[in-house]
């Protein structure tokens, strides 16, 4: 078996203070040859100067501090451009407050090798949420339903933060020009992968609701991933299949 690529988790972060030391330890403990990279967006909790006390600590931690908070996908952008500045050939994003297993890290690594994009999705092969109420769970569903129907995209999961994106795909992405911020960004990252023929993966987990802090769900956020599914169709000359023919990566087109 080929010597897994490095890999680089970015996490964004915004007052997770009470959550960062113990998340870095728990992934690096899964995954001791990983790299992290914490971008903050001028948390006024105290999180970055937390960040910088694990990052002199451990030279596998790094950070980056923002100067104002500027939200998820601008977060995950810089983390992104940060990550292509260096030989890393895994990118994964996900959440510090342990609503993301790390130990799922391996699993989504190995199903990197035949995938250009793994999804680490709430919804394939059955719903495996925890500690969240029926209500939220059904806003949640409905979500995903609503992307499939307009954009065509066979994803359960579109909204899923949980992710591993082969260094190809990001490479492929003009990040400057991707036009969502919040949790809809999560959406256009997948749409595009998806409609520029990339391949797909999604692989089972378990989410749980975070074990502290608060949601950073707005209603401007909400608004937000309600109009964003439309602007990608019509941007994308109203297309609900992937682009024909072979796909870039190692899998072929489509999902796994």
């Amino acid at each position: 078996m080929p010597a897994m690529r490095e890999a680089l988790i970015v996490i964004p972060t915004y007052d997770e203070r009470d959550n960062v030391e113990s998340i870095s330890r728990a992934i690096l403990e899964i995954a001791p040859d990983v790299h992290v990279l914490f971008v903050d967006d001028n948390s006024p909790d105290g999180t970055g100067e937390a960040l910088d006390r694990l990052a002199a600590a451990d030279a596998r931690v790094h950070v980056i501090h923002k100067s104002g908070k500027a939200g998820l996908g601008r977060a995950y952008i810089t983390g992104f451009k940060w990550a292509l500045e260096r030989p890393y050939g895994l990118v994964f994003g996900m959440d510090a407050d342990f609503s993301h297993d790390p130990a799922e890290i391996p699993v989504m690594r190995r199903a990197a090798e035949e995938a250009d994009l793994v999804i680490g999705s709430r919804y394939v092969n059955g719903i495996r949420i925890t500690n969240w109420p029926l209500s939220r769970l059904l806003l949640s569903k409905a979500a995903a339903t609503y992307v499939r129907v307009i954009t065509g995209m066979p994803v359960t999961d579109p909204t899923g933060g949980y992710r591993c994106f082969r260094r190809e795909t990001l490479e492929s992405i003009d990040l400057d020009a991707v036009m969502s911020n919040g949790y809809s960004f999560l959406v256009e990252m997948a749409y595009v992968t998806w409609i520029s023929g990339f391949r797909i993966s999604e692989v089972p987990i378990t989410f749980e609701d975070r074990r502290s802090g608060y949601s950073k769900m707005s209603m401007d956020i909400f608004r937000e991933s309600l109009w964003i599914v439309w602007k990608l169709v019509f941007r994308h000359g109203r297309r609900r299949r992937r682009v024909p023919g072979p796909a870039h990566g190692p899998g072929g087109g489509g999902i796994a």
